[in-house]
Formats: structure tokens, C-alpha cells, sequence
């Protein structure tokens, strides 16, 4: 794809990769619907570490981040794990979105535009407008949608409801 030269350029600008991108909010949201469709039993954070697929420090750290949010509770002792400290109804993707990710969804340049430039000179206040309406606007779309939701299209894209292990009809672990 390239020549092998990076000219001082990011890997991610040479290689065509995006560039990197956190992942907690959509992680956050993968452990919360694990959560909420035990209905109200404890999950341990070892099943959602193994159904998210990374190790159950990462998930403890958000848990911790959406228990500091007033998101999740833990049950501690035998038997312990995670619990939502409120119904799943009540949990928009926008609290969640602010309890695991930095406040400011878009980000200006690392380093001040030359002045002297034409542009460099003028960018900021558009950018710092147009980021302004851009985050108004996904901070409505996400205030929208609320964790039960996503549960719901989880059920729906399974084709069936998840019945959590330990009550009739379990269909599995999470």
C-alpha cells in the first residue's frame, strides 16, 4: 500500500488505518445489557470479562467508572458481582456514554495552527462552533435511547429472549 516511507507521518496516516479510537462506551454498553438481562442477579465480572472478550480487570475498571456514575452496584463477598443500581429503563446511552468516555466528544489540534496561515489563523472558532452543534446534537440522539432498548435489540436480533442460568428455560450464560 505505501512505499515503506513514513515521512515522520503517524502509522495510522501511512497505513490507511483509522485513527485509534477508545472503546469503553461500546464496551460500557456490552456489560450493562449483560447486567440488565440477568434481571436483577449478581454478574460476576469474569462472565462479562469472557462475553466481551477481554480480561475482567478492564471490565472491573468500568464497572467502577458506571458504579461512580450511580450506574451499577457491586455485591461483595461469595457469590459477588455486578448489579445496575437502577432499571435499565432509566440508563440512557448518553449517562453512560459520560460516565466511561472524556467530556468533549471531538477534539481541536493538538498543537495552536500556525497564525500567520490563512487558516491556521480562522479554524478554531468554526471548528469550535461546528463541534459545539455536533455535540448538541448526538447528546440528544443518545439521551433518547436508553439501556432497555438495547436490550431489547439484542433479544431481537437473537430472535429470542435470554433467560438468565438458574431460572426455567435458561438459555445460557450471557
Amino acid at each position: 500500500m505505501h512505499s515503506g516511507y513514513n515521512f515522520g507521518l503517524p502509522r495510522y496516516l501511512v497505513t490507511g488505518n483509522p485513527l485509534p479510537t477508545s472503546t469503553r462506551f461500546a464496551v460500557a454498553i456490552h456489560i450493562l445489557s449483560g447486567i440488565a438481562l440477568h434481571q436483577g442477579q449478581v454478574v460476576r465480572s469474569e462472565d462479562l470479562a469472557r462475553s466481551v472478550n477481554t480480561n475482567p480487570t478492564t471490565v472491573r475498571r468500568i464497572l467502577g467508572a458506571l458504579s461512580d456514575a450511580g450506574l451499577t452496584r457491586g455485591q461483595m463477598g461469595q457469590g459477588g458481582g455486578a448489579l445496575l443500581a437502577k432499571p435499565a429503563s432509566k440508563i440512557t446511552l448518553l449517562d453512560i456514554y459520560k460516565a466511561v468516555e472524556e467530556p468533549q466528544y471531538f477534539a481541536l489540534h493538538r498543537s495552536k495552527p500556525d497564525p500567520s496561515c490563512y487558516v491556521g489563523r480562522y479554524i478554531i472558532p468554526v471548528l469550535e462552533e461546528q463541534f459545539d452543534e455536533f455535540t448538541k446534537a448526538m447528546e440528544k440522539l443518545l439521551s433518547k435511547t436508553t439501556l432497555a432498548d438495547v436490550v431489547k435489540k439484542v433479544e431481537a436480533h437473537a430472535g429470542f429472549a435470554f433467560v438468565p442460568p438458574g431460572l426455567d428455560g435458561a438459555t445460557g450464560p450471557i
